[in-house]
């Protein structure tokens, strides 16, 4: 959902900035490439048992991996003057990748949720009521990780409400809305 929801926010949003296609790279390196790269590799050196790193104890080293993945992209961004809400994802992209791992210590938090509503989250910042349409998809997921039993439903619920709140919260504080 991720990269869909930047490569929107990107060409309809920014789609006429001379920049653009240097901002998606950036985006979807942080969001897609780097993790998938990252996860992999663990995978083949087993320091992860599964790609959906089911333990809980195996999260910390990939999502600490991914703070600074997205803090190099805010810094990248920031390098090509990018506009204020694109930086933005990826400076806050790290701080949650923060949060999650600090939930992570304790408790197993469905890091799918997380992300799918902090990117509808996004989405509502930068184009209002219409991407409500996508909130069917949250029960969706939850009760898809439930059905995989990769996680029970307070851990739905929690990345879920946490990613959207969290992501709302910081990206109406750093545009100003």
């Amino acid at each position: 959902m991720a990269p869909t929801a930047y490569a929107a926010i990107v060409m309809l949003g920014f789609g006429d900035h001379p920049n653009r296609l240097s901002y998606m790279m950036v985006l979807l390196f942080a969001s897609t490439l780097a993790p998938v790269l990252l996860i992999s590799g663990l995978k083949k050196t087993g320091k992860i048992s599964d790609y959906n790193i089911t333990f809980r104890e195996q999260r910390f080293l990939p999502l600490l991996a991914l703070v600074g993945v997205n803090a190099l992209g805010y810094e990248l961004m920031q390098q090509l003057a990018a506009p204020r809400l694109l930086g933005g994802i990826l400076l806050f992209n790290a701080i949650n990748m923060v949060v999650m791992l600090l939930i992570t210590l304790q408790w197993k938090i469905s890091i799918h949720l997380f992300t799918l509503t902090s990117s509808i989250a996004l989405l509502f910042v930068q184009f209002g009521s219409p991407v409500l349409w996508l909130l069917p998809l949250v029960p969706l997921l939850m009760w898809s990780r439930i059905v995989l039993k990769a996680h029970n439903f307070m851990q739905t619920l929690v990345g879920g409400v946490v990613g959207f709140a969290v992501t709302f919260a910081e990206l109406t504080w750093w545009t100003g809305l």
